[in-house]
């Protein structure tokens, strides 16, 4: 019987359930986006291109490994085996190319040696990767020549087809080449294409053997071995031959869709971090979810609360009614479910090429369009849609028939105590996470706890909604009135109808304190980052590279220019200490403490060089470390060294938590090219901007910053990178913004009767309006201030854990614009409704039944 009333309910009020609706809807949709996005880098296929013609791949252990041993009770141990990838490209001794040869089955055994080699041409379209190899790897794909020969010296070099298109290039050509080294103009001696089609996602360039070599700088060393089997031999018995004979190396074997991670890193790489911003957007907008869902059944129940006192009178029992408002939950949630499933699938490609374009995720990484997104978007649609109607109809449900009409006439003055207990503790919930968020100081590790803090907050201002409106009201009277008629009426309206309008507060406080939050917390670190590299730098010009970086003899150009008294060079990576990451850099010893100064708090930089390490305050609290100690690290490719620390400090945000030989960094880096060369200058030597440029001219894509300028350029990766959160959280902010409309014309939509009792009254339209316009500046009003509340507690939390100073960035313009947006959003969403109720005659909607 509730099964049928139920369904012809949502048949007959389908209006009323429009706004849940919308608010499942939307939710399924942002959850089948953040779930496919996890999904993409649990199982996205990365799909070979280099490698498509060899079935077994054999290349180094990419992972620094670690294995804990913890005692339990009883005796027992519990061991544990974890691995995290390393930064660079980890390389094979040469010696396992004979090993691999002598396995039986094995027809040919081919090096591979896989190195930066950057055309300095113009090209159209979208820039790719190019990569150099020896011609004798081509077989790997395989290459054959269209046009021209192989490379028979080491100044000539075969191009693939797409790129000889792209470039304009055919036998004969001169192409300039930056490798790792000096650039090169070499002569294009053949063109060469693949069966399989054009290469998409790389270029390719094929050397002589003995340039690659020298090229590729590491002596001794493969980057992968190709493994062609003989004849009728399995490729799957011949993997497994070769696993064996390279047993206790640090060698692994690949075949099918494992070719993939070993030819494209970035990729390979690319799949953790979107397995950890897909779980962090997915964590974060399904909890945004559950408060903007609960906040619209509470909101859709409570207009009902007629119909619903109405069936208490006639003696239907409470169980009845939580069942009937369940099955419409379920039956609601089920068509938004799957519709907003549907819709995710579009919402997720678009994200993901988003994540594309911006070079956040590269293209090799291919995205899926699983069924397990939708399954759980449909899952978490139906568990939502029904908890939300079961716990926001539960009061009418449990009171007794006579007080039913009378609950449904009057608003209740005070909220149930379990709901003033929940807001109580999800409060206290919030300031816990505010001041655990001030004593992180690491970035992965304060990033979700930030976002979860505002979401918390914010749940706690949705239950504790009702007593907060009404003390802002007591606080706006006085201007209210001074709007007139319609602002009495409005603040009457605000004091009687306290939990409707909490409601709406609580999706606009969310919107403006998360988007706050998302807009300002790349700022807050930038800005001390910046701030720190700003007083550090003592050079007063700056080379730096548009292309992939400034070679040796670049600097070396510049150490000779008259006038120049120190030129170091800095060139970045990421190192591991255990498992964990930490940012670092090279730098060139000779006359470091001329051009550089990270606040050194112990030790010094005197003598600082091969073997030594300066690390900053935060590492060495994190590693126990002081001038002295010894410090074990492994490199970007997975080399262990062990060097001693020389000196700690303090500025670690602008130059990074390590500061290594700029030697060894290189050595073991796929780009050893410097990123930028710190040039100081003796006083009044007249060596200047003109001078220093006429010294690297010969150098394309070199030029000269001063040191404002150099601060210009990291301040536009920094807004690129704050356009890369935006990006992230972009769907939750979007969803919230609609919360915030669809919860308001909701609101608005209820109150038909109400207009028309004050019309019959004796109000007129326009004051109506008036009165309708002034709660809505109200609401945005309290909005406003509990959401820049709950944002700047949150920023100033993280500004102290991670920089050491409550001193969050807040960017005027970027925050008077969240606010003005919410603000129209707010507006809209009551004028709207609020003319299309007053259309109707007020003696029409007075006399009509129900």
């Amino acid at each position: 019987m509730m099964l049928r009333y139920a369904l012809q309910t949502v048949r007959d009020r389908k209006a009323g359930f429009l706004g849940a609706f919308v608010a499942l809807l939307c939710a399924a949709a942002l959850v089948t986006a953040c779930g496919t996005l996890l999904e993409t880098g649990l199982r996205g296929k990365i799909g070979t291109e280099r490698y498509a013609a060899t079935p077994i791949l054999v290349s180094a252990d990419q992972n620094v490994h670690a294995t804990t041993v913890k005692e339990k009770k009883g005796g027992r141990t519990k061991t544990k085996h974890k691995a995290k990838p390393v930064a660079e490209r980890a390389w094979l001794p040469a010696a396992t190319v004979d090993t691999v040869r002598a396995v039986p089955g094995v027809a040919r055994a081919v090096p591979e040696l896989t190195f930066q080699a950057v055309p300095l041409v113009r090209t159209p379209g979208r820039p790719v990767p190019a990569y150099g190899h020896a011609w004798t790897s081509a077989a790997l794909t395989p290459f054959t020549l269209t046009e021209g020969r192989a490379p028979q010296n080491g100044g000539e070099i075969v191009v693939d087809r797409a790129l000889a298109a792209r470039a304009g290039l055919r036998p004969g050509s001169e192409l300039a080449v930056q490798s790792t080294g000096e650039p090169r103009t070499y002569r294009v001696s053949g063109v060469a294409k693949t069966d399989r089609g054009d290469l998409s996602r790389q270029s390719a360039l094929f050397f002589g053997d003995d340039e690659a070599r020298r090229l590729a700088a590491r002596d001794g060393r493969v980057s992968a071995v190709g493994v062609l089997p003989a004849p009728g031999v399995s490729t799957t018995e011949l993997a497994a031959r070769v696993e064996r004979a390279l047993q206790g190396t640090t060698a692994q074997v690949a075949t099918g869709d494992e070719r993939g991670p070993v030819e494209f890193l970035d990729a390979a790489g690319a799949r953790i971090k979107l397995v950890s911003m897909g779980g962090a957007m997915g964590g974060t907008s399904l909890l945004v979810a559950i408060l903007v869902v609960v906040g619209t059944f509470a909101l859709s129940v409570r207009q009902r609360y007629r119909e619903l006192a109405l069936l208490r009178a006639i003696a239907a029992t409470p169980g009845q009614l939580r069942r009937m408002i369940g099955r419409e939950a379920l039956l609601v949630g089920l068509a938004a479910g799957v519709a907003g499933a549907l819709a995710g699938l579009p919402l997720a490609a678009w994200l993901h090429g988003r994540f594309v374009d911006s070079g956040v995720v590269p293209a090799t990484l291919e995205r899926t369009a699983g069924i397990f997104p939708m399954g759980a978007a449909v899952a978490a649609s139906l568990l939502g849609a029904w908890a939300a109607a079961r716990i926001t109809g539960r009061r009418i449900a449990r009171i007794r028939p006579a007080e039913a009409l009378a609950e449904a006439a009057v608003e209740r003055g005070r909220p149930g105590w379990i709901r003033s207990v929940l807001g109580v503790l999800l409060l206290a919930g919030g300031a816990v996470l505010v001041v655990v968020l001030g004593s992180l100081r690491t970035e992965p590790a304060s990033t979700p706890v930030t976002f979860l803090a505002v979401v918390v907050l914010a749940g706690a201002v949705s239950l504790l909604g009702p007593p907060l409106v009404r003390g802002a009201t007591a606080l706006l009277a006085g201007p209210l009135r001074l709007a007139g008629p319609g602002g009495h009426l409005a603040t009457a309206n605000l004091r009687g109808n306290a939990t409707r309008m909490a409601s709406a507060v609580t999706p606009l406080a969310l919107l403006i304190g998360m988007t706050c939050t998302v807009l300002f917390i790349t700022p807050t670190l930038g800005d001390a980052a910046r701030a720190q590299a700003r007083e550090g730098i003592r050079a007063p010009w700056v080379l730096a590279a548009q292309g992939p970086g400034v070679t040796r003899e670049a600097a070396e150009r510049i150490r000779r220019t008259p006038g120049v008294t120190a030129a170091t060079e800095i060139v970045h990576t990421s190192v591991r200490v255990g498992l964990t990451k930490y940012a670092a850099q090279g730098v060139t010893p000779a006359g470091l403490t001329r051009t550089w100064d990270p606040e050194v708090t112990g030790g010094g930089l005197d003598g600082f060089g091969e073997g030594s390490a300066a690390v900053s305050e935060l590492a060495a609290d994190q590693l126990g470390l002081k001038p002295g100690s010894p410090l074990k690290l492994t490199l970007g490719d997975g080399t262990p060294v062990t060097l001693t620390v020389s000196a700690v400090y303090a500025r670690g945000l602008g130059f990074g938590d390590l500061t290594l030989p700029h030697g060894l960094v290189a050595a073991h880096a796929d780009n050893p090219l410097a990123g930028s060369v710190l040039v100081a200058t003796e006083p009044g030597s007249g060596a200047g901007r003109e001078e220093l440029a006429a010294a690297v001219e010969a150098f394309p894509g070199v030029r000269v910053l001063s040191a404002a300028d150099a601060d210009a350029a990291r301040a536009q990766r920094q807004d690129a990178g704050a356009e890369i959160n935006l990006l992230a959280m972009g769907l939750v902010l979007a969803f919230t913004a609609i919360a915030v409309v669809n919860t308001l014309a909701m609101s608005t939509a209820e109150r038909f009767r109400e207009f028309a009792m004050l019309r019959l009254a004796g109000a007129k339209r326009r004051q109506v309006l008036r009165m309708l316009r002034t709660e809505a500046l109200a609401v945005v009003l309290i909005g406003t201030a509990l959401g820049s509340g709950i944002a700047l507690a949150v920023l100033t939390a993280f500004s102290v854990g991670m920089t050491g100073a409550a001193a969050p960035a807040v960017l005027p313009v970027a925050y008077a614009a969240v606010v003005g947006v919410a603000g129209v959003l707010a507006l809209a969403a009551t004028a709207l409704p609020g003319r299309v109720a007053l259309r109707v005659p007020p003696v029409d909607v007075a006399t009509a039944k129900g």
